[in-house]
């Protein structure tokens, strides 16, 4: 791949708390406009990843870049490149939806502030919501009022961690779907999570974080092609809980 190919690049990334290794010595590249997938159990390291790579922690070696741009040497350019959406939404519930994204584009010093948050809103089916107080929003609607925030300015690498805790079904569905939009538009997503599931609906390319280490990293089909065929078996396949919990309440109406 050529440089401007790869949007991020790691080699040799270690990081220790304490004197207790978490990463001991982590190597992957993300293409431009895909969908990188980062998986690991808890403690795993994948959130001290992304601190790293969004110049929130700094590593104890190794060498990474975002954009082009040294995390540690050029941490300025990487921050106006990229946005964070954390585990938990970091919205002003006091606001409205509409303020919490004119706030956001004020921040960013982008002219026109009232016609970016519409453009978001709309964007985000928030447009009937847009006058309201954020306190009052669903689960899956402050989700996606906490992505639309990360969007203003339009960013080209957007980091999700774990993106989807704590919502329901239909919200990790709508957050599905805006996750693949981004990368429709040529947006770099990197996502960390622990719901196998997501990874296989959203990433081109999946990594396993274990040990400090990445362990697995290909397509699915390329990680498929790790274990040994299934033995086959005739039987009825019985749908899952998540297929028909869907299937009783149909498709959530935008609220």
């Amino acid at each position: 791949m050529t440089k401007n190919e790869i949007a991020i690049s790691v080699q040799g990334l270690k990081k220790s708390y304490m004197n207790i290794p978490v990463l001991t010595g982590v190597d992957f590249e993300v293409k431009t406009g895909s969908i990188f997938a980062l998986l690991g159990a808890n403690g795993a390291g994948k959130t001290t990843i992304v601190k790293i790579l969004s110049t929130l922690l700094k590593q104890d070696s190794g060498h990474a870049t975002v954009n082009g741009f040294d995390v540690s040497a050029k941490p300025g350019n990487v921050r106006e490149s990229i946005s964070l959406t954390g585990q938990f939404t970091a919205v002003d519930e006091i606001l409205t939806g509409r303020e919490n994204l004119i706030m956001m584009a004020s921040l960013r010093h982008l002219s026109h502030p009232q016609k970016v948050a519409e453009d978001l809103l709309k964007r985000f089916s928030l447009t009937e919501a847009a006058d309201r107080s954020a306190a009052t929003y669903s689960g899956g609607m402050r989700r996606r009022l906490d992505i639309a925030m990360s969007l203003v300015g339009k960013p080209q690498v957007i980091f999700l961690d774990e993106p989807t805790t704590g919502l329901d079904p239909e919200g990790r569905i709508e957050v599905w779907k805006i996750v693949k939009e981004l990368a429709d538009n040529g947006t770099t997503v990197f996502l960390t999570t622990q719901y196998l599931e997501e990874a296989e609906q959203l990433a081109d390319t999946i990594a396993i974080l274990h040990e400090g280490k990445i362990i697995v990293n290909g397509t699915l089909g390329a990680l498929k092609k790790l274990f040994p065929p299934a033995k086959v078996e005739y039987i009825e396949k019985q749908p899952t809980l998540e297929e028909i919990f869907l299937s009783i309440v149909g498709k959530k109406e935008e609220i």
